[in-house]
Parts: structure tokens; C-alpha cells; sequence
């Protein structure tokens, strides 16, 4: 069969990616295991581990307040209160990390926002 230049390097170019297909593929295995054996070997050198139940016992709280007042959530644009929303999610989830987390509070919160977070975050309601 007469066959194009460009058609010789395509079945070419198959044939080695067929031929190297199992060379792949036990990289791949070897790159998994060494990034396991890393896993294993950062944990049994970090006896306490990085728990989050262990974390939480050391907490200590702050007497800081943090509140954030929303009454003014219906001079807002849909898409800063959705933003609103974010900062809100964000600054929650930052504090729970936290070592010394403040008292968060949210005032004045309905309309727009809370309509918002019902609809996209469920969740919301079993914080602390």
C-alpha cells in the first residue's frame, strides 16, 4: 500500500505509544508508592498527627468579637450579595481553623442574603 509521509509517522507515532504503554503505566505505579511511602513516613514522624480533633482540644478562644452587620444587604446588587455570601462562608471557615477563634456574629440578617445563602448553602443554619 503506498502510504503519505505524514501517514508513516502517524502509525509511527501509534506503534511507540503502544510499545511504551506498559513503561507509563509502571512509572505511574512507582510514582504512586513513593508518594505513599512519603505519607507513611511524614506521619510516623509526626507522632501527634495533624487531627483535627486534636486541634480543636487546643484551642484556646478569643474574647475578640467580630460582627457583621447585614441590614444593609437590600441596598446591594444580587451579585454583591452573593459575594457577601463568599466572604461571609470564608471568614466562618477561617475562624473555625483558627487557634484563637473570635466570636463571630451575624445581625440583621434576612432578606436578599439570607434568601441567597438558603438557596445555595443549606448548611448554614447548623453554625455555631
Amino acid at each position: 500500500e503506498l502510504m503519505s509521509k505524514r501517514q508513516r509517522k502517524k502509525l509511527l507515532k501509534q506503534k511507540q505509544w503502544e510499545e511504551q504503554k506498559d513503561l507509563r503505566r509502571q512509572k505511574r505505579k512507582e510514582k504512586r508508592q513513593k508518594r505513599k511511602l512519603e505519607r507513611q513516613t511524614k506521619l510516623d514522624s509526626n507522632n501527634e498527627g495533624n487531627d483535627q480533633k486534636r486541634m480543636r482540644r487546643e484551642v484556646v478562644p478569643s474574647t475578640l468579637r467580630l460582627i457583621v452587620d447585614c441590614s444593609f444587604d437590600d441596598l446591594m446588587v444580587l451579585k454583591d450579595v452573593r459575594k457577601l455570601h463568599k466572604q461571609i462562608q470564608r471568614c466562618y471557615a477561617e475562624n473555625r481553623k483558627a487557634f484563637h477563634p473570635v466570636q463571630f456574629y451575624l445581625t440583621s440578617h434576612g432578606g436578599q442574603l439570607k434568601s441567597n445563602m438558603n438557596e445555595n448553602d443549606k448548611g448554614w443554619v447548623n453554625w455555631k
